[in-house]
């Protein structure tokens, strides 16, 4: 397991330990990581932004340093993900709009806490997520199906940590991962146990309405007008195999006014294939006063 960082902080959230990043200090800006994945992800932007900016950036339960508690301590439900959220950021006592940045489940989970708190945002970041049920035209990828079958799902997912290791590879296309970043995104899945959350996290898409998250998703989904009128950045890699065109088309659709920035030759690691030029974006997104 990868020991802590300088800024690294941590809040009892549904009576587990979550681990999160507190770096930096001014106007707040709340980053929220996907699967399987963990706040090493936006560390690039945090080190971007924190000298203007306070960066919050948690690691989910289950995730990075976060616990991983057993399947009868913790539900792994969107749910309770979107309530965890909502009991860490009042927990920080934060009470200045934020900035939303949102990556695969974390724009599920962010834009479920932000449609009930649209007060409580300033502008949202968007890279490569979906904040709504599977856009009807976008087939359900093979390593979804693969990971969510019973029983060899488990085994490749955490037997084999086949979504991890296979996201360091898959998930950026511009160029390879260098070695080392891998085995920092690779870290805290190490093992069966700790492999958990990865594959409740790919059991939790709900599809149909006869899945327990499938509640969640709607009723987010029909809320999102509720954040027309905030400034939003959308940076896209092309080729991600499960937030593609579909969902492109889907934000595109509720939020005209964003400003896209779409990357032919970029994967779903669309913050690290594309960093040199969305970050330095992003930065300025978030510092622009007049983009409020």
């Amino acid at each position: 397991m990868p020991g802590t960082f300088p800024d690294s902080r941590f809040s009892t959230v549904g009576g587990h330990q979550l681990h999160y990043l507190d770096a930096g200090s001014g106007s707040p800006v709340v980053m929220l990581h996907g699967n399987p994945n963990w706040c090493y992800y936006y560390r690039n932007l945090v080190e971007s932004l924190r000298t203007t900016h306070r960066c919050l950036v948690p690691d989910h339960i289950g995730c990075g340093l976060s616990d991983k508690p057993v399947d009868r301590a913790y539900p792994y439900s969107l749910e309770r993900r979107i309530a965890d959220i909502t009991e860490w950021i009042d927990g920080l006592a934060v009470t200045e709009p934020v900035t939303l940045v949102v990556h695969d489940w974390g724009g599920m989970i962010g834009c479920g806490w932000a449609v009930k708190h649209p007060d409580r945002v300033a502008k949202l970041v968007v890279l490569n997520t979906g904040a709504f049920p599977l856009p009807a035209a976008k087939p359900v990828p093979w390593q979804l199906r693969l990971a969510r079958t019973p029983g060899l799902g488990a085994l490749a997912v955490r037997g084999f940590g086949a979504f991890s290791e296979g996201a360091v590879r898959s998930c950026v296309t511009r160029r390879p991962m260098p070695g080392d970043v891998a085995r920092r995104y690779c870290e805290p899945y190490d093992s069966w146990s700790n492999r958990r959350a990865v594959h409740r996290f790919v059991q939790d898409i709900p599809l149909n309405g006869r899945h327990p998250s499938w509640k969640s998703v709607v009723e987010t989904a029909s809320q999102l007008h509720l954040l027309e009128d905030k400034p939003m950045l959308i940076g896209w890699g092309a080729k991600d195999f499960v937030f593609d065109e579909h969902f492109l088309a889907e934000w595109r659709r509720r939020f005209p006014a964003a400003s896209i920035h779409y990357y032919a030759d970029c994967g779903h690691y669309v913050l690290e294939d594309a960093q040199e030029e969305l970050v330095p974006l992003i930065t300025q997104f978030v510092r622009d006063s007049s983009a409020v």
